[in-house]
């Protein structure tokens, strides 16, 4: 007997909670990255600056699949073994803190100067104008972009079957070979991913007003 749409929904989201691991561990990789080359973007200069810059470009302009090709595959020839989870988690994870690091750095870069210039005027050092002043007010306004990547994390997993992960999309490809329905299997599959990331969606929308509420906190100090 043919499966249900509503059976082949329910049988792509066992893989959730792979799809979820991914998308948890991949943060972990992802917001040190987008924090910590982000700020040295924005505080470097010379060729300084153009080694981050060439960091940040690598794991942004590089196409996922093949990275996790790579990483997976290609290193054991060298003698270096990484878990499928491993690879996974931080091929997207520096692939979204790429994008998120320029999020990082143009908020840093749109605080007005006098920021910086109270700051010092109050005796502080330029390590303690920026953690104190600079990335509070950045960070609060970068939000919504955050939440924007995390979304864009969660789409990216669908990748992660081609390193043999029971994600999501493993799960409707194991369903495909007993069950020839590519409609119902891949609307489902679409569903699943829906389900997913609309809620995160709407709390982007919800943290975006907040954020450019009146009187908040990422109007200055």
């Amino acid at each position: 007997m043919p499966m249900s749409l509503l059976d082949i929904w329910l049988g792509i989201l066992q893989g959730l909670g792979t799809t979820a691991a991914v998308t948890a561990y991949g943060l972990v990789f992802a917001v040190p990255f987008a924090l910590v080359f982000g700020v040295a973007q924005f505080l470097t200069h010379g060729v300084m600056r153009l080694l981050v810059t060439g960091v940040i470009e690598f794991w942004r302009s590089t196409a996922v699949i093949i990275l996790l090709f790579v990483f997976y595959y290609a290193l054991p020839v060298v003698g270096i073994t990484l878990s499928a989870l491993t690879v996974s988690a931080m091929v997207l994870g520096l692939n979204a803190g790429g994008y998120a690091s320029q999020a990082v750095r143009a908020g840093l870069q749109a605080l007005p100067p006098g920021q910086k210039e109270a700051g010092a005027a109050l005796g502080l050092s330029r390590p303690a104008i920026l953690l104190l002043i600079e990335l509070p007010q950045a960070l609060i306004a970068m939000s919504p972009t955050f939440v924007n990547t995390l979304i864009q994390l969660v789409k990216a997993t669908a990748l992660v079957s081609l390193v043999t992960l029971t994600d999501m999309t493993f799960r409707a490809k194991e369903i495909a070979q007993v069950e020839y329905n590519p409609v119902a299997i891949y609307t489902a599959l679409l569903l699943a991913f829906f389900a997913v990331c609309y809620p995160i969606a709407l709390a982007g929308r919800w943290l975006e007003a907040r954020v450019a509420a009146p009187g908040s906190r990422s109007s200055g100090i």
